[in-house]
């Protein structure tokens, strides 16, 4: 090395090092951050060579399956309940008995303000 090289580097050197500390200490507190993350949305973690580490177990994958399947049942079921009661209100509002009903009404009103109008 030469002693320019040496001039230049020796007083630079605590920044060179400290330099090298944040970077390390920036990328580990990135993996850590990624890894919460990754927990926290129910990601499934992996170990260095690509092994499953949560979650632990098949049985936990399939108890969550499980669920989610009984609950997406009853959520069709609801929709398919609401479906039959929208189809029910439907039905009675397009009933020519309930149009009648509304046009009767709708003169009733006409007429009472023709009334107010003209007193």
């Amino acid at each position: 090395m030469s002693p320019d090289a040496a001039a230049v580097i020796i007083p630079n050197l605590p920044w060179i090092i400290g330099g090298g500390l944040a970077l390390g200490a920036a990328g580990i507190a990135g993996w850590i951050h990624t890894t919460r993350l990754r927990i926290k949305h129910g990601y499934p973690l992996e170990g260095a060579w690509g092994q499953s580490l949560k979650p632990a177990t098949d049985h936990e994958a399939k108890q969550r399956v499980t669920l989610l399947t009984q609950e997406n049942a009853e959520l069709r079921a609801e929709l398919g309940a609401v479906k039959d009661r929208l189809a029910n209100v439907e039905r009675i509002v397009t009933d020519g008995s309930y149009q009648l009903s509304s046009e009767i009404d709708q003169l009733r009103a006409l007429e009472n303000q023709k009334d107010a109008g003209s007193a």
